[in-house]
């Protein structure tokens, strides 16, 4: 702006000194005062204006010289230098995002899946990760639904569900790999190809097997018995029935499923249910309850209607158990270790989010647990533990 006002300046000047020499000559050359007055001030103007040519110009070149020490782009040097180069720049350095783990169980209320968090924050502390846990407060497919939605939308890495209801979560399990999303379930499977890995807490048919020979043995191979699960949608607890049949077909024919009663995960329910059995099926010598409430509900129904010719067994936690262990109402305890159950669902994650854990692994390094086997897409624990009056104390969870 200086250097543009200086310029008009002195081509103004420069016009009116041209015009006053062509009056000069159009008269008798007599030189006025007052025309002598007006050179003297327009050769100060000039000066003047000349000086503000100058210092426009300085100006001007200062910022053509800052201008041109600044990068061309703001980027760091080494992408700078790069691009000066024409070579191409390197990757970004990702080693600084920290991984994001989705965990969510059927219901976060429930004491079994309480155990299985505790392991759950264990592994997320040794790996150095991020642990959303989260879920329905009691059963509730429809709710699951809603939060992988919304993990999706939030752009996580791993998503590791507990399945309440198989068909209706894999459809968004679907759209979450879909969108680079690695999918684990974990405790209850969803359809195969839903997820990319199943933690599985140990084979349907291992757990089927340890309830069904236990019950065998305390009715001495004879009697009737009822199954209290879960709800009557569980995937996996479907999937133990249908190989508690199974066996019961094939190595204890003198065994009899007498009915099958949904506690819905609620210790109430159970209690209640039971008492039913009780009061429908009076032949019924044993109560399996496979689902973690169901079975002290069941136990404190038998304790409080003085059966003692009803036995009690079932998956559960041996803390919420251990009353009705020591009081003779329940026998054994079947199940694994919850803890470790949650600790291995976090490491698989993350071993899968950064492909050390992929299609065709056959094994899998799981921190304190040591190398855990993997067939095909499922990752297992082990196998199913007993717990009685003889070792239930020695365990707390």
């Amino acid at each position: 702006m200086g250097l543009l006002t200086g310029t008009l300046l002195l081509a103004t000047i420069a016009v009116d000194r041209w015009g006053t020499r062509w009056r000069r000559r159009a008269h008798d050359g007599v030189v006025r005062p007052a025309g002598e007055e007006r050179t003297v001030k327009n050769s100060q103007v000039a000066i003047l204006c000349g000086a503000i040519l100058a210092g426009a110009l300085i100006v001007a070149g200062t910022n053509v010289w800052l201008v041109r020490s600044l990068p061309e782009r703001s980027e760091p040097p080494q992408e700078r230098s790069a691009s000066l180069s024409g070579e191409r720049p390197p990757p970004a350095d990702r080693s600084s995002h920290r991984m994001v783990i989705a965990m969510m169980p059927k219901a976060k209320g429930d004491p079994y899946f309480v155990s299985c968090r505790a392991g759950a924050d264990e592994a997320a502390r040794e790996l150095g990760v991020d642990l959303i846990w989260d879920g329905p407060t009691s059963l509730d497919a429809a709710k699951q639904n809603e939060l992988a939605e919304d993990w999706i939308t939030r752009k996580v890495d791993v998503i590791a569900v507990a399945v309440e209801n198989r068909a209706a979560i894999s459809t968004v399990l679907r759209k979450a790999r879909a969108n680079g999303i690695r999918v684990l379930t974990w405790d209850a499977d969803a359809e195969p190809d839903a997820r990319d890995f199943f933690v599985n807490q140990a084979t349907p048919e291992g757990i089927a097997n340890a309830l069904t020979d236990e019950a065998a043995r305390l009715l001495n191979g004879r009697g009737e018995f009822a199954i209290v699960t879960g709800a009557l949608s569980a995937a996996n607890q479907n999937e133990w029935i249908r190989f508690i049949r199974k066996r019961v077909s094939e190595k204890h024919p003198g065994l009899v499923v007498a009915t099958i009663r949904p506690s819905d995960d609620d210790r109430d329910k159970a209690f209640a249910e039971t008492q039913t059995i009780m009061k429908v099926n009076p032949a019924v010598r044993l109560v399996m309850a496979i689902s973690a409430p169901a079975v002290p509900g069941s136990a404190e129904a038998v304790r409080q209607a003085g059966r003692r010719d009803v036995n009690v067994i079932g998956l559960s936690l041996p803390n919420i158990n251990k009353p009705y262990v020591h009081g003779g109402i329940v026998q054994t305890v079947v199940l694994w270790n919850t803890r470790d159950l949650g600790y291995l669902t976090v490491y698989a994650g993350a071993r899968a989010a950064d492909r050390v854990l992929a299609a065709g692994a056959q094994s899998l390094p799981a921190g304190r647990l040591g190398t855990i086997e993997v067939h095909g897409s499922e990752v297992v624990l082990g196998p199913p533990l007993l717990f009685n009056k003889s070792n239930i104390d020695r365990y707390d969870f």
